[in-house]
């Protein structure tokens, strides 16, 4: 056993030194080992079958696959150069940017008094981050309970929605996707990631997205047979099932169906909040507030993991109040060094009107889509989304991929969605200049074409 330590730390004294050093100053054969180290460790160590969905592992890279070492503004860098234009975002989490100085400086400058917090002293960032979220949040949210990431966050959502309402079933849609742990799973919208651990949460009634009468029969019919109904759970803008947009009037009238049968809502804002669409929140461009909103993604500035939930005060039941453990009680949750980035994401997005600079440029960004899409209709079957929360619907799921794999190759990150490439997302940085879009519709009118000639559509 000590022989086998012995080795760990050497093997490790290896990994400290690359993280020390200057990505430039690392030698061509550390870079060859590394490639060679994460392709392996990858298959033996983290997931097998993981690499073979990874477009950085079939790509054309010479190394045989592009691994992440740096990232800065609009862009993302592999280890030997690769100089990508993000138009991924981590799925929403880089509206600000990769690694955006001014939040970094304060997280930096948290780092040097306090990382964590001792779980019994009072930590003064959860309370001014928690004051700030109620202020820049519709209507009358108020109670804040932080977590780390977006599946936490529902599963507080939901809890609180029983806790509050005495209600027990829930009301999600199809093609709804809230995380992948067992209750958020349960409200998910899709066989593929339901099915294998089914039963989950039996009382979950899904019912078509956007169809607000559907909602209404959902609720009269249980609460005629004496089932209560703790919440609906809706995504503003569904994300994973393609970026779908309900019609216009679509929350209101939910709000009001809820209000009328007095059942809670909770709308899941991680994706769809924090400025990406155009507005810091998306419920804000329908006027709706709901009981409950879940946040995350950008909230951390791309820099550190933090989500949570917010509720207007009558959610806060005395049952919490005289137990606050009882909701959740996450270790790491809300966290001194988590919530200095969150803090600092806020007042960066309010100084530089991010959710201004979302509207304006996935306008531009849209504009360039749907052009390509004008002169490739047999590659493109539809360009949607709102903000800098866009989509690219292809004809068959081969087309996407072939797409996307081309965007790769020029050095465009995006990914698909629903497990397939049928749906590509466009959800860049905000940061992301002009020249940079017109690259990116540059680059996608060539990977069309380069579609075309192979699959000869």
């Amino acid at each position: 056993m000590e022989n086998k330590n012995e080795q760990v730390i050497k093997d490790l004294d290896r990994v400290v030194r690359l993280i020390k050093t200057d990505s430039k100053d690392i030698t061509p054969e550390e870079k060859k080992q590394m490639v060679a180290d994460t392709l392996d460790q990858f298959d033996n160590y983290v997931s097998p079958g993981w690499l073979k969905y990874r477009k950085s592992v079939s790509s054309d890279s010479e190394a045989g696959a592009v691994l992440e070492w740096e990232d800065e503004g609009a862009y993302c860098y592999g280890l030997n150069g690769e100089k990508f234009i993000d138009c991924l975002g981590g799925f929403g989490i880089y509206t600000c940017g990769h690694r955006n100085p001014e939040i970094l400086e304060v997280v930096k400058a948290q780092l040097d008094h306090q990382a964590l917090h001792s779980q019994e002293l009072l930590d003064p960032l959860r309370g001014y981050l928690a004051k700030a979220m109620a202020e820049i949040t519709p209507g009358d949210l108020q109670y804040c309970f932080f977590t780390n990431g977006g599946a936490e966050a529902v599963e507080m959502a939901l809890k609180l929605a029983r806790i509050a309402t005495g209600g027990r079933w829930y009301i999600s849609t199809v093609g709804a996707f809230h995380g992948k742990s067992m209750g958020a799973v349960s409200m998910g919208g899709k066989g593929t990631y339901r099915i294998p651990y089914a039963p989950m949460v039996q009382q979950v009634q899904h019912v078509e997205y956007g169809n607000a009468e559907d909602m209404r029969k959902a609720i009269r019919n249980l609460q005629a047979v004496g089932e209560k109904v703790a919440a609906v759970i809706l995504e503003p803008i569904q994300g994973e099932a393609g970026v779908i947009i309900p019609p216009k009037g679509y929350l209101k009238e939910v709000r009001e169906i809820c209000d009328e049968y007095g059942v809670a809502l909770i709308f899941d804002e991680i994706q769809t909040g924090m400025g990406r669409t155009g507005t810091m929140w998306r419920c804000e461009a329908e006027g709706v507030t709901p009981d409950i909103m879940t946040y995350g993604k950008a909230f951390g500035g791309g820099i550190m993991p933090i989500t949570g939930i917010i509720c207007k005060p009558k959610m806060w039941t005395q049952q919490l109040i005289d137990n606050p453990w009882l909701l959740g009680s996450p270790t790491f949750g809300g966290n001194p060094l988590a919530c200095s980035a969150a803090i600092a994401t806020i007042k960066y997005m309010l100084e530089n009107d991010i959710p201004g600079v979302c509207a304006k440029k996935g306008e531009l960004l849209k504009a360039g889509l749907e052009k390509v899409a004008a002169e490739y209709p047999q590659v493109i079957q539809e360009v949607r989304g709102t903000g800098l929360m866009l989509a690219i619907e292809f004809h068959t799921c081969d087309i996407g991929y072939e797409t996307s794999k081309g965007l790769f190759a020029r050095k465009v990150m995006t990914a698909g969605t629903l497990v397939n490439a049928k749906t590509i997302r466009f959800e860049p940085t905000a940061v992301i200049s002009e020249q940079d879009i017109k690259d990116v519709i540059e680059r996608l009118e060539e990977a069309c074409a380069d579609t075309v000639k192979v699959m000869n559509l």
